[in-house]
């Protein structure tokens, strides 16, 4: 079996992909039966959540380091299911902010807005070294809700450690707070064999200052089996060069479909790694900061520079937002 590394840090670039590389049989098994994996998540002992609520200094913050990407090709053919469209609506509150343009190739976010709060870093541990992605807080019941990339949760078999996200994260502060996980989660296809179509997590938040998280910072809102082809802003903190994960940057245009080895979502994007898990919106209002969110940054092939790839939010990430929210 011939395995493709993702290159350029938590945003992934992919290596050469060869259409005739193959995924094992056990692979295929898991993708055909998503319940397999069983999809349990992990928990965070008290503890646990103490120790990351007191590692990310500022300094580990500005040090994190972005993680590679090894996935099999074969494993990327699997069409998500057609069916109804879903949206849940944001819950966070109104702004006056001053239009940009569209389409955006890849630039810092001047227009303030709700996506400001939302949006934020995320910081792990893995494999004994610090690492960032990116992610953003959603209309949950738990109110507590964060939704990534799946590899930004657990990759290579093993689930992260010290998971902390920081909204409107901002050069090594955390204006909103540092706030823990008390459970990751992700999809039973990226859990069993890291399938790129459904590279989709979520983490549960604990409580802060006696305060959920979307009462602090507001909620986005999110949208399952929403279709392709569709006017997006994708939003993230890329720290690779050009880009230095100081910044909440976007990108904006009409997405297509991938015609290569996924069913994602494709948008001309040139973030770069550390934006992995950003969210990606339809229906985004410019004035207000607000959309439905309907994928995160998950992949880019490196024949194809300034194009990113983000997972087809249908049925199972549904799922996985279902079980979250009810964490």
């Amino acid at each position: 079996m011939r395995r493709h590394r993702f290159a350029t840090a938590v945003l992934l670039s992919v290596g050469t992909l060869f259409a005739g590389g193959l995924a094992s049989t056990g692979a295929a098994q898991a993708a055909d039966h998503p319940g397999a994996a069983g999809n349990t998540g992990h928990s965070f002992t008290a503890a646990q959540q103490d120790r990351a609520a007191g590692f990310w200094t500022p300094e580990r913050m500005r040090s994190a380091t972005p993680l590679d990407l090894e996935a099999t090709p074969g494993a990327l053919r699997r069409v998500p299911r057609a069916a109804t469209p879903t949206t849940i609506a944001p819950t966070a509150g109104p702004a006056t902010v001053s239009p940009t343009a569209f389409p955006q190739a890849g630039g810092a976010w001047t227009g303030g807005g709700a996506v400001v709060k939302t949006s934020g870093r995320v910081f792990f541990t893995f494999q004994g070294r610090t690492a960032s992605c990116s992610g953003n807080a959603v209309t949950s019941k738990n109110a507590s809700t964060v939704i990534t990339a799946g590899h930004c949760v657990k990759y290579q078999g093993a689930w992260h450690t010290n998971w902390v996200f920081v909204p409107a994260y901002d050069n090594g502060n955390a204006p909103y707070g540092q706030w823990t996980a008390t459970k990751t989660l992700t999809t039973p296809q990226w859990e069993a064999s890291e399938d790129i179509n459904y590279d989709v997590g979520a983490a549960v938040v604990a409580p802060l200052n006696g305060r959920t998280l979307t009462s602090v910072t507001g909620a986005q809102g999110i949208q399952f089996n929403g279709g392709y082809n569709k006017p997006m802003y994708a939003f993230g903190f890329p720290a690779a060069s050009p880009y230095d994960g100081t910044k909440l940057i976007y990108c904006a245009g009409t997405t297509s479909k991938d015609f290569l080895f996924s069913q994602d979502h494709s948008l001309a994007c040139n973030m770069t790694g550390g934006s992995s898990g950003g969210p990606w919106f339809a229906s985004f209002d410019e004035t207000t900061g607000t959309g439905l969110q309907s994928s995160v940054n998950s992949f880019g092939y490196t024949f194809l520079p300034n194009r990113m790839f983000g997972p087809y939010f249908g049925t199972d990430a549904q799922n996985l937002y279902d079980k979250a929210q009810s964490s």
